[in-house]
C-alpha cells in the first residue's frame, strides 16, 4: 500500500482541504487498510485504499459539520518545500492557475472527489465507480457536472479579472 501513500493524500487532502488533517486522515485509512487487510480479495490495491481514504474522509466531514466545524485549506498558509515533490501541487504551481485550485476546492465533496480521482490521480472510470461504489453512470454524471462547475467558475473568475 506504501506505492499508493501519495495518492491517498492527494484525496484526503482535496476531500479535507486541510494538510494537517490530511495526514491524520491517511494515518487512519492505512491503520483501517491493514486491519482489514485479510479481507482484501486482491486486484486493484489504489482502487481499495483509496475508497478507504474516501470513507475516512466522509466521516470525518460528517463529524466535523456536526460539531460546526469546518477547516478551510490556504495554500498561501500550508505551502512548504515538500510539496514541490507531491505530482499534483507541481501541476498546480506550474500552470501558475490558483482559480483552478480555488474552482475544485468551491466543488461540492461528491464532485470534488471524482475530479481529483479522474484527473490528478488518472484513475479510469471503472475505478472510480468501484473506490465509491457508485454506478459507472453515476461516476461519468458527476464528472461531466465538476466540470461544467469548473468551467463556469472558471469563466467568472476570467470575467471577473478582466472588469
Amino acid at each position: 500500500m506504501l506505492p499508493h501513500l501519495n495518492a491517498a493524500y492527494n484525496l484526503a487532502r482535496w476531500m479535507c482541504r486541510n494538510d494537517h488533517d490530511a495526514e491524520d486522515l491517511v494515518q487512519e485509512s492505512f491503520l483501517r487498510a491493514y486491519r482489514f487487510f485479510p479481507a482484501f480479495q486482491g486486484g486493484d490495491g489504489r482502487g481499495w485504499l483509496l475508497t478507504i481514504v474516501r470513507n475516512t474522509c466522509f466521516t470525518w466531514l460528517r463529524r466535523s459539520k456536526e460539531r460546526g466545524v469546518m477547516a478551510v485549506f490556504d495554500e498561501r498558509i500550508h505551502d512548504s518545500a515538500a510539496d514541490a515533490a507531491d505530482p499534483e501541487v507541481t501541476l498546480v504551481q506550474a500552470a501558475g492557475n490558483a482559480p483552478v485550485r480555488d474552482c475544485l476546492e468551491a466543488l461540492p465533496p461528491e464532485y470534488r472527489e471524482v475530479m481529483v480521482m479522474r484527473e490528478l490521480e488518472d484513475l479510469s472510470y471503472k475505478e472510480i465507480a468501484e473506490a465509491i461504489s457508485t454506478p459507472l453512470g453515476t461516476v461519468m454524471s458527476r464528472l461531466s457536472r465538476a466540470r461544467k462547475r469548473m468551467e463556469a467558475c472558471l469563466r467568472l473568475r476570467r470575467a471577473g479579472s478582466k472588469a
